[in-house]
């Protein structure tokens, strides 16, 4: 790693550093060269050279995107690279980007350039430039505004990017009024620097980033939401969301987690509810896997309260009750993540575990019959692991008495579940009559009929577990009767059941 104590020592030595650059960067660097073009990479690649990040393309350690900025038109990059790419992709090419791959590498040029967003416009208006100096006076942050020429390695720095780095501020190389007007999401990632870099946005950056919130409304959710999920996944998502509150961006972007910020009543009977969610989300992502970001814990940790401000009723002796508030945060949590495009099973799993958060809570200090397992299992389905780290980061309580308590009734919920599990398939329950069965043992027909049947054996099977197929049947029919339904004259009548283990 380049020490960026002393920046002036640092520039002398970083070529040597960017002398990993994968060859066949080097190699495209000539193929521009003999064509009479410019070829600089730039960018986070650049960056994170300065870094000494190990998982850098940079770095030679794996391989991943490079991007470059150039002097020739995307239509001359796939003139003269036609031969030497071994695949090539133009779907950003309307922005003056080609893809390019060789050697495993990828490979993303795009043309000296400037956007602008027109006010009414979610689609940025490309300009084609003619300079690097005024390319990189475009970018988005000093610490992104960095080139090296390829295959040449001269270290281009026109905006005191690598002593930014030193110094741990996040810039822009022109005013941010206008780089935001440039581009509105560069407000988001401005936050996403911090959480990811721990870069502190300067006094007139975090001015510019509340004055111009209102511009975000051009942005498309997609490129809203991808920020968004970039922010959640790096090392410090807190610092990013506290900026986004801060600024008045989470108004916009995740009005749910602004408003978390209620008043805590006189009495002190309730927590700040924000604050509250901050922790929660720190403390589930110490329960992660060491360098692997769990998106949708993170997600149910930031989500899991947003019922709260809209269930929070006063009652007598200034007690504050939150009843039903997994429900309600279910659906909201639902509604925002559909408004910002999110994939249909991480909303489904985060909103499965905003809505059976509070469950464990339901059983009191432990009575956990075997049923009441049975469901939590089921419910939880494949997130249950995700379930057992959010419920303990659930809790904040400084009381440590109280919270020793409760982490030793979570223990023996874990207990139970493994024990339950050693004598029965409870990871996928399911009755032990099938749709198929229940049709054919009734003589019905597809209908919603046999879906309640279905239901109800659902039921018993949570109750009393594997009773045998006779048993069953026998209780499907008692259903039957009891609802109506024609049963076969010499169908079974249930008497005690002795579930069967294993």
């Amino acid at each position: 790693m380049i020490s960026l104590d002393n920046p002036r020592d640092s520039a002398e030595r970083v070529v040597s550093e960017l002398l990993r650059v994968p060859p066949a960067a080097d190699e495209l660097g000539r193929v521009f060269t003999a064509n009479g073009y410019l070829l600089h990479l730039v960018g986070g690649s650049v960056r994170d050279a300065l870094l000494g990040r190990p998982a850098s393309a940079v770095s030679g350690a794996v391989p991943a995107d490079l991007d470059f900025a150039t002097d020739a038109r995307p239509e001359r990059v796939l003139e003269i690279t036609r031969g030497w790419a071994e695949a090539t992709w133009e779907a950003g090419i309307a922005f003056g980007t080609v893809g390019l791959a060789r050697h495993g590498v990828r490979f993303e040029i795009t043309t000296y350039r400037s956007e602008a967003y027109d006010r009414k416009s979610r689609n940025p208006a490309v300009t084609y430039g003619d300079s690097l100096e005024a390319d990189l006076s475009r970018r988005d942050f000093t610490v992104n505004a960095m080139a090296v020429s390829v295959p040449g390695h001269d270290f281009v720095d026109l905006f005191g990017g690598m002593a930014d780095l030193a110094r741990g501020v996040l810039r822009t190389p022109a005013s941010p009024e206008a780089s935001f007007d440039d581009d509105p999401l560069r407000i988001l990632r401005a936050a996403r620097f911090e959480a990811a870099l721990g870069l502190t946005p300067v006094p007139e950056l975090v001015a510019a980033m509340r004055s111009r919130a209102d511009r975000l409304a051009v942005v498309s959710p997609e490129r809203i939401r991808d920020e968004l999920r970039k922010l959640m996944s790096a090392p410090d998502p807190v610092a990013g969301l506290e900026r986004l509150v801060e600024v008045g961006i989470a108004d916009i972007v995740l009005p749910e987690v602004s408003a978390m910020r209620m008043e805590i009543d006189e009495h002190h009977q309730h927590k700040d509810v924000y604050a509250h969610t901050m922790t929660v989300l720190r403390q589930a992502m110490t329960l992660e896997e060491p360098g692997e970001p769990d998106e949708v814990l993170r997600w149910a940790a930031l989500l899991h309260d947003i019922g709260k401000p809209r269930t929070r009723r006063h009652m007598t002796g200034g007690r504050v009750s939150f009843h039903h508030h997994e429900v309600v945060g279910r659906d909201m949590a639902r509604r925002r993540l559909a408004a910002l495009h999110f994939p249909k099973d991480v909303t489904d799993a985060v909103c499965r575990l905003v809505y059976l958060h509070l469950r464990f809570h339901g059983y009191g200090a432990g009575e956990w019959t075997d049923a009441a397992v049975r469901r939590y299992v089921h419910d939880a389905g494949p997130q249950l692991s995700r379930l057992h780290k959010l419920v303990r980061s659930d809790c904040t309580t400084r009381n440590r008495r109280k919270a020793a308590a409760l982490s030793r009734t979570y223990d023996s919920l874990e207990e139970r579940i493994a024990e339950l599990a050693a004598r029965e398939e409870i990871a996928a329950i399911r009755p032990e009559l099938s749709g198929d069965d229940i049709m054919v043992l009734l003589g019905l027909p597809p209908s919603r009929l046999v879906g309640q049947a279905r239901s109800h054996m659902l039921e018993f099977r949570f109750e009393h577990g594997i009773v045998g197929r006779e048993a069953a049947e026998a209780e499907l029919f008692r259903w039957a009767r009891e609802h109506e339904v024609p049963v076969p004259g010499d169908a079974p009548v249930p008497g005690e059941l002795t579930p069967r283990r294993g």
